[in-house]
């Protein structure tokens, strides 16, 4: 577990966020998860689509900072994923024991019975409904299911520039605490931390996908663009929702 001496604070409703901002600015990734373990020892949650940094931070609450009550980790399930992150999601449970979440549409198990109920490339056709039925109505239900106090992210200020002023703490729209706790790691730090932790990865990380989402709607990304360009390429679209 970490050494950080960690000073618990009143419940997040009465936190001064700009402070702990700023505390926290130069913070290894480490020390803020420890605070957070630290000030919710129940409501806890990170979400996770089970890229490099998602794993990172589970890596650091899993073996690192190893509370007695486990993290939740919430993965949403959208039915159009790789087959190879659903094979790392597996991997990941067993490797770390995870207390693993996985919410989706109700009632549907298949692509096919998404395409049953949908239509053909619902992405296509409207690319907000996907993500309202794939993405963010089954993360707020997960989030108000597991009595989410404050959850946390992998979102990195260098992923794109629409990330490039986001703060390490920060309230959500229903008022939960939101924590972002690799703010200020670059992509080169990430990924030194994955080898020297022998952190478990997606191989298309390997193959041209440094973010990866749903397999339809996700493509290669070229020396010198965004991190993020190959999501949702040639739409202008930069967010799922669930950040916004």
């Amino acid at each position: 577990m970490t050494s950080y001496s960690v000073e618990r604070e009143v419940r997040n409703q009465n936190f001064d966020l700009d402070g702990l901002n700023q505390k926290f600015e130069a913070a290894h990734p480490s020390e803020i998860l420890a605070w957070c373990v630290a000030n919710f020892p129940t409501g806890l949650v990170q979400t996770s689509a089970f890229n490099a940094d998602d794993l990172i931070i589970t890596d650091i609450l899993y073996r690192q900072i190893n509370p007695v009550q486990p993290v939740p980790v919430i993965f949403l399930d959208t039915l159009h994923h790789f087959p190879q992150t659903l094979e790392l999601v597996a991997k990941s449970k067993e490797i770390y024991s995870l207390d693993l979440k996985i919410y989706k549409i109700p009632d549907l198990d298949s692509r096919e019975a998404f395409t049953a109920r949908y239509g053909e490339a619902l992405w296509d056709a409207d690319i907000q409904k996907f993500h309202r039925l794939t993405k963010i109505e089954p993360l707020q239900r997960g989030l108000k299911e597991l009595n989410t106090q404050a959850w946390i992210t992998g979102r990195r200020r260098d992923q794109a520039t629409t990330r490039a002023d986001m703060p390490i703490l920060e309230l959500d729209a229903n008022q939960r605490l939101k924590v972002n706790p690799l703010v200020n790691w670059t992509r080169k730090q990430s990924w030194a931390y994955v080898v020297e932790h022998g952190v478990v990865y997606n191989p298309l990380h390997d193959q041209g996908y440094p973010s990866i989402g749903d397999e339809p709607i996700t493509t290669p990304v070229a020396e010198g663009e965004d991190e993020r360009a190959g999501r949702w390429r040639g739409t202008g679209k930069t967010e799922c929702g669930i950040h916004v």
